[in-house]
Order: C-alpha cells, then sequence, then structure tokens
C-alpha cells in the first residue's frame, strides 16, 4: 500500500493522568472522543510523548498535529507575576512542549488543530496572553452548551460550514490579548474569544477554544473541523 492510501497521520500529544485504574499506574492519556473524531474523518489519530527535545525532528513524520485541551498553562508562560488560585494542572513538562509543538507546525506549515487549551497554547507561543480566571461559576464556561458567532470568510466558516454554532464548552480561562498577527474568528456572546487564525500563515490552521469532540459524533459542524484538517494533512502527501 502506497503511501498516500494510508490514513494521513496526526499527533495528538498526550496529557498526564495522575489516575487509571485500567491501567493500574499513572499514563499519558486522550479523550477516547477526540480520536474517534480523527478517525472518523480519515485520519490516524496517533498519541505522542511530551519531551521538549528533537520537536521538529518528531513532528517530521506526521501530516498534521491535533493540539487538545488539558490543565492550565503556567501564567509565567505570559508573563503573569501572581498565579489566580483557580489555576490547576499546571505541568512544565506539558506546557514546554506544547508551547514548541504548536511554532513548530506553524513555522513549517504542518496542518493545525487546536482546541481549548491548544488554542490557549498557541495563543501564548506567539505572545499573546490569557485572562487567569474569567470570574467564577456566573461567568466560567464548565459544561455548558452556548451559541458562537464565527466571522465569514475564515477557515474556521469553511471546515464548519454554519456561522453560529452550538459550542460546547469546558474552560475557565480566556483570551486576553491575542498573539502576533492572530486574528479573533469566533465570539461567544459575552465577547469570549472562541476562535483564532492567522492569516498568512505558512499552512492550514484554525484554533477554537470549545470542545468539539463533545459534539462532532452528531453535529456536522464540529465533525468539520475533524474533517478539514485530516484533509490538510491528506493534501500535503
Amino acid at each position: 500500500m502506497t503511501r498516500t492510501a494510508l490514513r494521513p497521520l496526526i499527533a495528538i500529544p498526550a496529557r498526564f493522568s495522575a489516575t487509571t485504574s485500567a491501567l493500574r499506574y499513572a499514563a499519558e492519556v486522550n479523550a477516547r472522543a477526540l480520536i474517534e473524531a480523527v478517525w472518523r474523518a480519515g485520519g490516524e489519530p496517533t498519541t505522542i510523548h511530551p519531551a521538549d527535545s528533537e520537536v521538529a525532528a518528531r513532528l517530521a513524520r506526521f501530516d498534521g498535529v491535533l493540539l487538545p485541551g488539558g490543565g492550565d498553562l503556567a501564567p509565567h508562560r505570559y508573563g503573569a507575576a501572581d498565579t489566580h488560585d483557580s489555576v490547576y494542572d499546571v505541568d512544565d513538562l506539558q506546557d514546554a512542549f506544547d508551547l514548541e509543538v504548536a511554532r513548530q507546525a506553524l513555522n513549517s506549515g504542518l496542518p493545525l488543530l487546536a482546541v481549548c487549551r491548544g488554542l490557549q497554547v498557541v495563543n501564548v507561543a506567539l505572545g499573546g496572553t490569557l485572562e487567569q480566571d474569567m470570574g467564577g461559576p456566573e461567568r466560567e464556561h464548565r459544561h455548558v452548551l452556548h451559541p458562537v458567532a464565527i466571522r465569514r470568510g475564515t477557515l474556521l466558516e469553511q471546515a464548519t460550514g454554519v456561522e453560529k454554532t452550538e459550542a460546547s464548552c469546558y474552560h475557565h480561562q480566556r483570551v486576553d490579548r491575542p498573539g502576533t498577527r492572530l486574528e479573533v474568528t469566533a465570539r461567544a456572546a459575552d465577547g469570549t474569544v472562541e476562535g483564532l487564525e492567522l492569516p498568512g500563515g505558512r499552512g492550514w490552521f484554525t484554533a477554537v477554544q470549545w470542545h468539539p469532540e463533545d459534539t462532532a459524533h452528531e453535529d456536522p459542524a464540529q465533525q468539520g473541523l475533524f474533517d478539514a484538517l485530516v484533509q490538510a494533512a491528506r493534501g500535503r502527501r
């Protein structure tokens, strides 16, 4: 079988997990819904070990990258002097790896879809900042399904095929200042940045603050994000 006939390889950085009952030990994991969404799109989802060395060489074998959700970035990564009490699951190795993956993917033109924490990683990698906490339960976007308005003419609109979508969100932080050359492609009703893109970038890239994998199995607009990633990855062959 030729390489072009194989499923495009999509690299997905693993997330550290302190407990996984079936394995008996701490583990490196990815959400099953995320993996299944990439598989439905025709990609070969491949979890990769977070290690902040030889990142460019490791990514060179892949056709695309998906930066998934996870815990919070360390506030010092975006220049904050203090850490809000709500910041959780910070891991320096995870931060260093994800930030380098984002930089390498964007610099090389490797197709990149960034989800939730992934969007925040890209924003910080390009010099942007984050609001460490959105203001508690009455303002945060945890366990929320809400409408998001998408800018026309963006890769996000092309991928989803809609100008408004119901987004499944789970986050207590959000973009404060967008990174260099990043443009906002979607917002929630409260003004929260829900999408980012890099016009003029070397490769296909879009980022969303929500979790499209939550509803991709029943919502074509959400599945469209994974379809677009895999299509762009296939186009590199």
